[in-house]
């Protein structure tokens, strides 16, 4: 452990002097901290100290740190329960963001191929819905749901210009069973332009799909920055 007399040495400094940036809201997430050569010349040091400093910052999720690009302040990771169906809205207002829906296709057709028709049936009726949640002003997590509307036939007139519809479900449709798939998967090109994130980025996707006694409700899929967001399960043992 370094004695707190101890004057901090050349690369300790500019790692403190942008953490206390990024902590008091100076540079805020997506902002890109000085390039290492800008470093070296306020600071007046190797191109090692610099890095030293920037590798530390990554190290503790305070920087990503993009090839050809430099260093961006991160976005502070949001943590969902797993073993819930959570609601993304209230999740986010509840840490004190600003939460925003933007609704990119709404279409009612028939089920086809074997997935869908597990949801709805051979020749069933559907709803897919795909948009993009925002904290803050900035993109979150893509979502790709398909609601089966024998179940929930009123989903059908439901506006969900304002309310999501992972919302507007929670608060209309019971559940009591569901089943969540956790997958790690780089961005693919159109989701990457949604999340404005590079191409083959690092991602977490999300699949559930939940039944009410048995009757399947809905089939979703929620893509989100591998840096933004977090799954955490919690489970107490049993005793014997």
């Amino acid at each position: 452990m370094r004695d707190p007399s101890e004057p901090l040495s050349v690369s300790e400094r500019i790692r403190s002097d942008i953490e206390r940036q990024i902590l008091s809201g100076g540079l805020k997430p997506d902002d890109r901290i000085p390039l290492e050569r800008e470093l070296m010349e306020i600071y007046d040091c190797s191109r090692m100290t610099v890095n030293k400093a920037v590798s530390d910052l990554a190290s503790r999720g305070l920087i990503v740190r993009r090839k050809r690009a430099g260093s961006f302040v991160a976005h502070p990771p949001s943590d969902s329960t797993i073993l819930d169906v959570p609601d993304i809205r209230l999740d986010l207002e509840r840490k004190g963001h600003r939460y925003d829906y933007t609704l990119l296709r709404r279409a009612v057709r028939r089920a086809k191929g074997e997935g869908e028709q597990a949801l709805a049936g051979k020749g069933g009726r559907l709803i897919e819905l795909r948009g993009v949640h925002q904290a803050d002003g900035q993109p979150f997590g893509f979502e790709r749901r398909l609601v089966n509307l024998a179940a929930v036939p009123e989903v059908e007139a439901a506006d969900f210009a304002e309310t999501p519809p992972g919302t507007w479900l929670l608060g209309h449709v019971p559940w009591s069973q569901a089943e969540h798939r956790i997958f790690a998967v780089a961005g693919d090109p159109a989701i990457a332009a949604h999340l404005d994130i590079p191409e083959g980025a690092p991602c977490l996707l999300l699949e559930r799909r939940t039944w009410l006694n048995g009757v399947p409700v809905t089939h979703v899929w929620q893509t989100f920055p591998g840096d933004r967001h977090s799954f955490i399960g919690e489970l107490t043992r049993r005793q014997a």
